[in-house]
């Protein structure tokens, strides 16, 4: 049998594999080189996970990876290339970012509600202002994406008193946590009813641009949208209305559409809009959790085992069991 070719696509800093050593030959590519070595490659470790090179090199025919592994929860920047290539398993980094995300997301709500924002940029006028602020108890809140990562979000916004609904792509009348899971087709009610919409959605052709004028018109004026999910999810020109026009009481994006921001963007300088740059999942020793999980998998895959977190390359994410 001949050895393992691991390949990886680079990026900043490298991922740590000491464990592959002696067990598989790896090979570091740019995305330049990465058509050239695609053949040879029985698994593909795509490191730089924001990069769209693997679709644009993914060749047709021929040899090719049997195994692709993302270390991002989204895989949008694989499909639908590889989505024609069923001899091909698509895993992702499913779980690693789950608990970091939601205490992002409750943050953000907490910042909002008690005017952090407003009170650093008193205290750099040094004014003093005495202001009245949001109780998140008994508030409601929508997060839109009943994946791990959805459910995390609603069960940590519970521990602060807020109702959450649930939305998913199917609907369950019961559920252990949430009492029941929404699907689609009750969104536009419960935009109208939420005092928080959170989305965290995968991408799929069915949620892009789910978040358009259409949908913050639904909102009640004193919401506030919060988007960890992916910058398509959101209609950014409408969003920019929205808050000039204070439709909504407020936002916060830690995606966007095209990253990073450009400098002219209008999304910089409108009004009740807080800003970072994709890192709501970034906590410290974050890549090792990442490298460690691939290596697991590599365990399970080199075994003859079943590989976890195998991506519904036709749903475009993980199924929930």
């Amino acid at each position: 049998m001949s050895e393992t070719c691991v390949l990886v696509l680079d990026a900043e800093p490298l991922p740590r594999l000491d464990r592959l050593r002696g067990r598989a030959r790896v090979v570091h590519a740019d995305e330049k080189s990465l058509a050239g070595h695609l053949p040879e490659a029985d698994v593909l470790l795509v490191w730089d996970f924001l990069s769209a090179a693997v679709r644009e090199a993914w060749p047709g025919e021929g040899p090719r990876p049997r195994w692709v592994h993302t270390p991002s929860a989204g895989v949008d920047r694989l499909l639908p290339e590889l989505s024609a290539s069923p001899d091909t398993v698509i895993t992702n980094a499913r779980g690693v970012f789950d608990q970091p995300i939601a205490e992002y997301v409750a943050g953000l709500v907490l910042a909002m509600a008690k005017d952090f924002p407003g009170s650093w940029e008193l205290q750099r006028r040094r004014t003093w202002r005495h202001r009245e602020t949001i109780r998140v108890g008994g508030t409601r809140a929508l997060v839109v994406g009943s994946g791990p990562i959805g459910r995390t979000i609603g069960r940590t916004l519970m521990a602060l008193g807020v109702t959450v609904d649930l939305v998913g792509r199917t609907a369950r009348d019961t559920d252990p946590e949430f009492g029941r899971v929404h699907g689609n087709a009750a969104l536009p009610t419960l935009l109208g009813e939420a005092d928080w919409v959170v989305c965290v959605a995968p991408l799929t052709e069915e949620s892009r641009g789910l978040f358009d004028a259409a949908a913050f018109s639904r909102m009640k004026p004193g919401a506030r949208f919060i988007n960890v999910g992916r910058g398509q999810h959101v209609v950014e020109d409408d969003l920019v209305e929205a808050l000039r026009a204070e439709r909504i009481a407020g936002a916060a994006l830690d995606v966007f559409a095209q990253e990073p921001l450009a400098d002219g963007s209008p999304l910089w300088d409108v009004p009740g809009l807080l800003i970072s740059p994709h890192m709501s999942g970034d906590t410290l020793g974050w890549r090792d959790d990442l490298a460690e999980q691939f290596l697991d998998n590599f365990d399970r895959w080199e075994a003859g085992e079943p590989l976890l977190n195998v991506v519904d390359k036709g749903l475009g994410y993980v199924p929930s069991t």
